[in-house]
């Protein structure tokens, strides 16, 4: 009987601590899993896009941006992405109601302005004669919280996006046009959490811009130097938290509660064996 109830207790705890566990990490992807917050349609949405890396537009995730431009521009919006994150861009083109062919692609890039392989969605697509709008899309990678320095791994920082026609007719050159794009990421967990983390983001100009909260030079070159101002919401977490922690305490427990249980299993009923007297 006392075996038994040795047993049952740590059978109990450890269903206890499973499903506590569970509703830990189900919380947060519960809350992640829901849809991205609608497009911003009010005097905070950008209404023009950069036509170079430094003068591109920056758009919080969540948020549409719209642009008008002609065939040949090259169209330029920036956005903040944090490790754990998978980033995903749709761009719409609004074409004019008479055209040719044309081929209109969407690039992401990272802060050190690789270009990132989109992991699924229609990045370029062509436009037949007649045809209204084009729709674009691009998955990202996972966002890691650290890489080895010669990897083209996803990091966290501030990521561009390049819209841009690479192919059309020359009776179509300087017809305008408009374009649509809005952000959203899903949150992967610890499934995709990494042992380390940047020291800073990739963010253009963040160590002028430290050095100067230090008690540096704080003068307007110096001001003029950083090149990006916006982050998650909470801000950069750099990949120091993930649901990985609490799998592993729960791992723990389960490990000590299977060696309570084994014991008491294999230690017998606790008191000598009487052996009967010679007779």
């Amino acid at each position: 009987m006392r075996i038994t109830r040795v047993v049952s207790a740590a059978l109990l705890a450890a269903g206890m601590a499973v499903g506590v566990t569970a509703g830990l990490a189900a919380g947060p992807a519960a809350a992640d899993s829901s849809p991205s917050p609608s497009a911003s349609g009010g005097s905070d949405a950008p209404t023009q896009a950069g036509t170079s890396f430094r003068t591109a537009t920056e758009i919080d995730q969540g948020q549409q941006a719209t642009a008008s431009g002609s065939t040949s521009d090259y169209m330029y919006w920036s956005f903040p992405a944090d490790a754990g994150r998978r980033p995903t861009v749709k761009a719409t083109v609004k074409l004019p109601d008479s055209h040719g062919t044309e081929t209109w692609q969407v690039d992401v890039y990272d802060g050190l302005r690789r270009r990132q392989a989109c992991q699924y969605g229609a990045q370029t697509r062509t436009a037949a004669a007649g045809t209204g709008t084009v729709e674009l899309a691009c998955v990202l990678r996972t966002v890691r919280a650290w890489s080895e320095p010669w990897a083209d791994d996803p990091l966290p920082g501030t990521y561009y996006i390049r819209l841009t026609a690479p192919a059309f007719g020359s009776s179509d050159l300087g017809k305008p046009m408009s374009a649509k794009v809005e952000v959203g990421s899903k949150d992967i967990g610890g499934s995709a959490a990494v042992d380390g983390s940047l020291g800073k983001p990739l963010v253009p100009g963040i160590a002028v811009k430290s050095a100067a909260d230090d008690g540096g030079s704080s003068s307007d070159s110096v001001k003029s130097a950083v090149l990006s101002s916006i982050e998650p919401d909470g801000g950069w977490s750099s990949g120091w938290w993930s649901d990985r922690w609490i799998w592993t305490g729960v791992g723990g427990v389960l490990a000590a509660l299977a060696g309570i249980g084994g014991y008491a299993l294999t230690r017998g009923s606790g008191r000598p064996r009487q052996v009967p007297p010679n007779v």
